[in-house]
């Protein structure tokens, strides 16, 4: 009996942090958005805040805190341009605030870096300082 109800305790636990995907934003995986940022064929939005963006951000990435009263500008013409909207990590859901303003724009192809900034770190990929 204790056995089933530690059980029961882990899953309702586990059930919180978990993120189901967005099947509006699929997730892009990490190998794809390297490729992509590396061949200059991605446009990154940076959900996590101006100070996390200081900090340190995928290369190239936009700072969504300061640009969305002007997200317009900020993105390219082409609004069938690959979109990948990011925020910390699989748990975070700042990314989706990001990911909507895009798609009210226009925008087409968007997706979601679920492993966020934390993960990108984690891999060694570059990391691109507050200019």
């Amino acid at each position: 009996m204790r056995h089933v109800l530690a059980l029961a305790v882990a899953l309702i636990v586990g059930a919180g942090t978990a993120q189901a995907a967005d099947p509006t934003y699929p997730n892009i995986t990490h190998d794809e958005l390297l490729k992509a940022v590396e061949s200059k064929k991605v446009t990154l939005l940076d959900a996590n805040g101006s100070d996390s963006y200081k900090d340190g951000h995928i290369p190239t990435a936009i700072d969504f805190q300061t640009a969305k009263k002007d997200l317009a500008a900020k993105l390219p013409a082409d609004k069938s341009t690959l979109i990948v909207a990011y925020c910390a990590n699989e748990q975070c859901t700042a990314y989706r605030s990001a990911a909507r303003a895009a798609k009210e724009l226009g925008y087409t192809n968007i997706k979601h870096y679920a492993k966020g900034i934390f993960g990108w770190k984690a891999t060694g990929a570059p990391v691109e300082p507050a200019k």
